[in-house]
């Protein structure tokens, strides 16, 4: 079939546009003022007889892909309280959009929580959906969160820090089923609150997905003979708040990992996941997998031993989070600068430390005299204040 080619015109229809089109074979149009401002269309005869198998005109609103009306009472309180708007309409441009909204109501609540204005301007201007909250909602939110935390301060601290981690959720029902089944596990006051500061998106969770959770941990805690499930998963929860936000797939294929690369006993596994390789359960199984073969392969092209790499990345576990080519740079970095392999596996904290960081303190040290070669590393990874005391030691 020959290809139709569609002529467009617009004609003026109230506050819109009425669009006509059609082909240009099969029809004409012209003005006729008879009749005022309207238009008269006369189609030719021919249409009568011809197909009409496309689709021969369709109706747009010139107005209907306006932007929506930003709501100009909010913007002009929003400023009064002192609010980014910038950055506000960079997070969230949707909530300045609504005709309804509970600015003036969440800064009072706030307030008489005892956060200052500026903490309150703050907050919405990184998370601006704070001010659609009902006051309804925030009372009972606030009440539920004080089941945790033992004081308003505490709450308006971590509202200051991540506004996101209060606001995000409505859905109090949702958390306060949560913070019931928590507390029923054998999760203390004190890890619930680590959990609420460190990882709020646990009781946005569904309860569903935090008891499949807890499920698991307490079926690897029998499966590893240890007789004390209550104990195990608050060890690994205060280790790691982040664990009940991550797929029970994960955690369950690096405990694996861990077992079968370090050839563990039972004992041996509970010891490292109940402490420094609890955070490793986070990884993803690919990615803890690919940073332990690229350490392995460096270490052995070093003159290390397996057992020596498997030592050393047991001594400090977190030695797994570094990616390739950053634990490769680190330590040629300090092998450049007569540092041995030795020395660097009995302390393997200096890896914790950027390059630029390692750098300039080697570079400090060598001209304060220090002979990195034959003496303690371990200072490369100190706090900076620790660190510039022992220099200024050095130096007089």
């Amino acid at each position: 079939m020959q290809s139709l080619s569609l002529r467009q015109i617009s004609i003026p229809k109230g506050l819109g546009f009425l669009t006509i089109m059609a082909p240009r074979n099969l029809w004409h149009m012209r003005s006729n003022f008879l009749f005022g401002s309207r238009w008269m269309i006369q189609f030719s005869a021919e249409i009568l007889f011809k197909s009409l198998s496309v689709r021969l005109f369709g109706v747009k609103c010139g107005n209907a892909n306006k932007e929506p009306l930003e709501n100009g009472d909010l913007l002009n309180n929003l400023l009064t309280m002192g609010v980014d708007i910038d950055m506000a309409k960079k997070r969230q441009p949707g909530v300045f959009n609504r005709m309804v909204t509970n600015e003036q109501d969440l800064e009072m609540f706030l307030l008489s929580k005892g956060a200052s204005k500026e903490a309150i301007a703050s907050i919405i201007s990184r998370y601006p959906r704070a001010i659609t909250r009902s006051s309804e909602s925030l009372s009972k939110r606030w009440d539920l969160w004080r089941r945790i935390m033992t004081s308003d301060l505490e709450i308006v601290n971590i509202l200051e820090r991540s506004p996101e981690s209060f606001f995000r959720s409505n859905n109090n029902l949702n958390l306060e089923n949560n913070i019931k089944f928590l507390y029923s596990v054998g999760l203390t006051r004190k890890c619930l609150c680590r959990l609420l500061t460190n990882a709020p998106r646990t009781f946005s969770n569904s309860l569903e997905l935090n008891k499949q959770m807890v499920d698991l941990l307490q079926e690897v805690c029998l499966s590893l003979g240890h007789n004390d499930p209550v104990d195990f998963v608050r060890k690994i929860i205060f280790k790691n708040p982040f664990i009940l936000i991550q797929s029970t797939k994960r955690v369950k294929a690096n405990i694996e990992f861990l077992q079968s690369t370090f050839n563990l006993n039972s004992g041996e596994l509970l010891v490292l996941i109940c402490g420094p390789g609890a955070e490793i359960l986070d990884l993803s199984n690919d990615y803890a997998k690919r940073n332990y073969t690229n350490i392995k392969e460096k270490l052995l092209s070093l003159g290390c031993t397996e057992e020596e790499v498997q030592k050393f990345v047991l001594s400090y576990p977190d030695v797994i989070f570094l990616a390739e080519k950053k634990f490769n740079d680190k330590i040629d970095c300090l092998i450049e600068e007569r540092i041995s392999i030795s020395q660097i596996i009995e302390n393997p904290r200096v890896l914790d430390s950027s390059i630029s960081t390692l750098k300039n303190r080697i570079k400090e040290l060598v001209n304060a005299g220090y002979n990195l070669s034959t003496s303690n590393i371990t200072l490369l990874s100190w706090s900076q204040k620790r660190y510039k005391a022992k220099l200024k030691k050095l130096s007089s």
